[in-house]
C-alpha cells in the first residue's frame, strides 16, 4: 500500500501494532520524502477537530513553532516571539504540546506564565479575536493520535509524526514560519507546504543546528511565496547583531523559561535571548506580510518590546483568557 493508505488505516485504528511499528520504521530508514509527509498531513487534518474561524480571518491566520528534536535545550523562543507578534497585528494561531523531546514544551512555559490553556474551540476562537493570539492543544484536537502513541512509544527514535505537526494546524494556518533541526529538511518542507497550499511561508535550519533563526551562526532558509520556493542564507553580523555562544540560549524547567519570556518581555533581558527573540519575530513579520523585509521587521519587533507593547499583550491575553471557564 501506499503511505496515504497507510496513515488512513493508521488513523482509524485499522492496523496492528507491528504493522503500524514497521511501517513507521521503514519510513523513518528510508528518510521522509515530501509525499510521504504530505500524505501523512492531508489524513491527519482529516482526523482533526478543527478550530473554525471568523471568514475574514481565515486568511490572516499564522504559526511559528519548530519540529524540536534538535537538543539544544534551549528556552521556548517560538512561543516567545508568539507573543511578540501578536502584539505587532498578527493573528497567531499557535499549535503546540507538552515537552517530549525537551524540558518545557510550549505548553508548560505557557500555563507558568498564566495563560489559561484549558479551553474549548469555542473559547479558543474568541481568544483568538480578542488578542490576536490562540494556542491549540495538539491532543485535544487530534483524538486520533491516542491510536498511535503507544506505538511511538516502542520505537526508539523518533518518527514522522515528529516532523509533521508544525503542517498540520487545527486552524489551517496558511502562513507559517517552521523551524527544522536538520537544514537537510528545508526543501522536503519547503515542498511539502508548496502542495498543501500555504500562502506565505518560511523554513528554517541554522548551521548551528537550531530549528530557529539562530544568532550564534548563520541559518538556511527556504522562502514559499506564490507556489515559488527561494533558498537564501541569513547572517546576524549582516544586521548589525553579533554573535553570541549558542550556551547562551539555553532554558530550564517551564517555570525557569516563563521567567525568562517574561523578562524579555519586560525588556529586562538583553543580549542572546533578546535578539533571538527579535530576529525570529522579525521574520514572522516579513513572512505574515506586515514587514518589508527583515530590517524592517527587526525595527518592529524590536520597538514592540522596548516600548512595553509585547509585555501589554501577554497581560491582554492572559486577562481574556481567564475570563473562560
Amino acid at each position: 500500500m501506499n503511505s496515504k493508505e497507510f496513515f488512513e488505516l493508521l488513523f482509524l485504528n485499522k492496523l496492528n501494532n507491528n504493522q503500524a511499528r514497521e511501517f513507521l520504521i521503514d519510513i523513518y530508514n528510508k528518510k521522509e520524502s515530501t509525499a510521504d509527509i504530505v500524505n501523512a498531513v492531508q489524513v491527519m487534518k482529516k482526523h482533526l477537530s478543527p478550530l473554525k474561524v471568523r471568514d475574514d480571518l481565515k486568511d490572516k491566520l499564522f504559526d511559528i513553532v519548530g519540529t524540536g528534536g534538535d537538543k539544544s535545550n534551549t528556552f521556548n523562543i517560538s512561543s516567545s516571539c508568539a507573543i511578540v507578534l501578536a502584539s505587532c497585528g498578527v493573528y497567531v494561531a499557535k499549535h503546540g504540546s507538552r515537552g517530549y523531546t525537551s524540558k518545557s514544551g510550549s505548553a508548560d512555559m505557557l500555563e507558568k506564565l498564566g495563560i489559561n490553556l484549558n479551553l474549548n474551540v469555542k473559547s479558543q476562537e474568541k481568544l483568538l479575536e480578542e488578542t490576536h493570539f490562540t494556542y491549540m492543544f495538539a491532543p485535544n484536537h487530534h483524538k486520533a493520535m491516542r491510536y498511535i502513541a503507544p506505538i511511538r512509544k516502542t520505537i526508539p527514535h523518533r518518527t514522522i509524526f515528529n516532523l509533521i505537526g508544525p503542517l498540520a494546524n487545527p486552524a489551517n494556518a496558511t502562513k507559517q514560519l517552521i523551524g527544522v533541526y536538520d537544514e537537510s529538511f528545508i526543501d522536503t518542507f519547503a515542498s511539502a507546504l508548496v502542495d498543501i497550499k500555504t500562502s506565505s511561508s518560511i523554513v528554517v535550519s541554522s548551521k548551528d543546528g537550531l530549528d530557529e533563526i539562530s544568532v550564534s551562526d548563520k541559518t538556511t532558509y527556504a522562502k514559499i511565496e506564490n507556489n515559488k520556493i527561494t533558498k537564501h542564507i541569513f547572517n546576524p553580523k549582516d544586521y548589525g547583531f553579533n554573535l553570541h555562544p549558542k550556551s547562551a540560549l539555553i532554558g530550564g524547567d517551564s517555570t525557569e523559561n516563563a521567567r525568562i519570556t517574561h523578562n524579555i518581555l519586560s525588556n529586562k533581558t538583553t543580549g542572546a535571548k533578546k535578539d533571538i527573540i527579535i530576529i525570529n519575530s522579525a521574520f514572522g513579520l516579513w513572512t505574515y506580510g506586515l514587514a518589508k523585509n527583515i530590517k524592517e521587521g527587526i525595527q518592529i519587533a524590536k520597538e514592540a518590546i522596548e516600548s512595553g507593547k509585547s509585555l501589554k499583550k501577554l497581560e491582554h491575553i492572559l486577562k481574556v483568557s481567564k475570563q473562560f471557564k
